[in-house]
C-alpha cells in the first residue's frame, strides 16, 4: 500500500486491496474514495469489493470514477464536497493516485496559489507542472489568480 500525503487531510494512492482497510482505518483515515472504474480492474477490485472491506473495517466509502472525459467541473466539486463533508482525513484511490491528485489540485485551483497545489503533488511524487495553464486558468476565472 502507498498512501501519499496531498495535505494532512487528502490523501492519494495507487489501487488499494479490500486487505488493506484495517491499515487505512488504524492511519485514522475516516473516509476512503474511489476515483477508478470498476472496467479497469477484476471483480476482486472493484469498488464493491473495496466498499464491502472499508464498511467493515468502520470508513467511509464513496464512488466517485473518473477518466480524462469525466474529469468534470461537477465531479471536482463532488470531490471537493466529499472531502469537506469528511468527518476526518480522506484517502482517494485509482490505478496510481494521478487521477486523484488532478483532481485535488482542480479542486484547489483560485482557493489556493498555483505553486502551492504544485509543490504539494510533487512533495506527494506526482508532477503535475503541465497542469500549470489550467490550473492559472480556473484561478483567473474565479478572480483570485
Amino acid at each position: 500500500m502507498d498512501i501519499r500525503e496531498i495535505t494532512p487531510n487528502y490523501f492519494a494512492a495507487p489501487q488499494l486491496d479490500p486487505a488493506d482497510m484495517g491499515d487505512i482505518k488504524a492511519a485514522g483515515i475516516t473516509t476512503v474514495i474511489c476515483n477508478r472504474p470498476d472496467a479497469e480492474v477484476p471483480p476482486a477490485f472493484q469498488a464493491d469489493s473495496i466498499e464491502a472491506a472499508a464498511r467493515a473495517a468502520g470508513l467511509n466509502f464513496v464512488r466517485l470514477p473518473l477518466t480524462h472525459q469525466t474529469m468534470t467541473p461537477p465531479n471536482v466539486a463532488a470531490q471537493m464536497e466529499h472531502l469537506k463533508s469528511s468527518d476526518g482525513p480522506v484517502l482517494a484511490y485509482c490505478a496510481s493516485g494521478t487521477r486523484s491528485t488532478v483532481i485535488w489540485c482542480l479542486g484547489q485551483a483560485g482557493e489556493m496559489a498555483t505553486d502551492d497545489i504544485l509543490e504539494a503533488a510533487r512533495a506527494a511524487g506526482y508532477d503535475l507542472g503541465n497542469m500549470r495553464p489550467t490550473l492559472d486558468a480556473i484561478a483567473n476565472a474565479k478572480g483570485s489568480a
